[in-house]
């Protein structure tokens, strides 16, 4: 028994030492593994356009509110209030009561605007509107047609801009104005011929600019102008009677209006 075990067990080492990876704990071999192209979600950035800012945006380069050097065109709508704070009436040379009524007209206007400095513009504002002109309380009639005429106030103004290069800017203004009066239109009947001489006088104001996007501003402002208006009806000598009048139209110019910056 003792010579058969020590036959068997040099016999059955043998064998094992002749197969390959007899002995030994089987270990796995790791698997290879290709990795496959991710996508992305991503939006690609759009192409540059050389630096190009559009007309109506903002961009990293737009300058933000009014400085120097800065100009403007602006265009608003325009409401003239005339006020007709006193009125003096002659019939052939003698003095009567009454006043001269004046109506209110809307119309079109265009600013021009430069900046001299951060703070202080300077601007020219050129406008024309119609009125109907009326004497009311004249000999008992309780209102008389005058005629009508077309008024150009072009008016200077230097501004004081409180906020600078902000988007948000008021200011306030002092200047003057000139109104030429033309195609000048008598009524008719008592009024045969009408004349309105040249006028003008100091004016003040006050507004805003509001920057909307880009170089586009919107302009809020207000005129208080003071001049008086010198008028005359009909020839003296003739069978028509011959009319002047003095009237204070002292007009209040309220505007509205869109602006771009060059």
């Amino acid at each position: 028994m003792k010579l058969t075990r020590s036959l068997v067990v040099p016999a059955l080492a043998g064998l094992l030492a002749l197969v390959p990876g007899a002995g030994r704990a089987q270990t796995a071999t790791p698997s290879a593994y290709v990795n496959a192209p991710v996508t992305s979600d991503a939006v690609p950035p759009p192409p540059s356009r050389g630096g190009h800012c559009g007309l109506f945006e903002t961009c990293a380069s737009t300058k933000i509110g009014l400085g120097k050097g800065d100009f403007l065109i602006r265009l608003s709508a325009l409401g003239v209030l005339p006020e007709d704070r006193d009125s003096k009436l002659w019939i052939n040379n003698a003095a009567v009561p009454g006043r001269i009524k004046t109506t209110r007209q809307v119309t079109p206007e265009l600013t021009f605007e430069y900046f001299f400095t951060d703070n202080l513009s300077v601007d020219l504002i050129a406008a024309s509107s119609r009125h109907e002109v009326a004497a009311e309380g004249v000999g008992g009639a309780a209102h008389v047609d005058v005629g009508s005429a077309w008024v150009l106030p072009p008016t200077v103004t230097f501004a004081w801009h409180f906020r600078p290069h902000k988007r948000f800017n008021p200011y306030v203004g002092v200047g003057g104005t000139m109104a030429w009066f033309h195609n000048v239109s008598p009524a008719g009947g008592l009024v045969q011929k009408l004349n309105v001489g040249f006028t003008g006088g100091p004016s003040v104001n006050a507004g805003f600019d509001y920057q909307l996007v880009g170089n586009w501003f919107f302009n809020f402002d207000v005129k208080q102008m003071f001049m008086r208006m010198h008028a005359w009806a009909n020839d003296r000598g003739t069978s028509s009677p011959f009319i002047k009048a003095h009237d204070s139209l002292d007009p209040t110019v309220v505007g509205a209006g869109i602006e771009y910056r060059f």
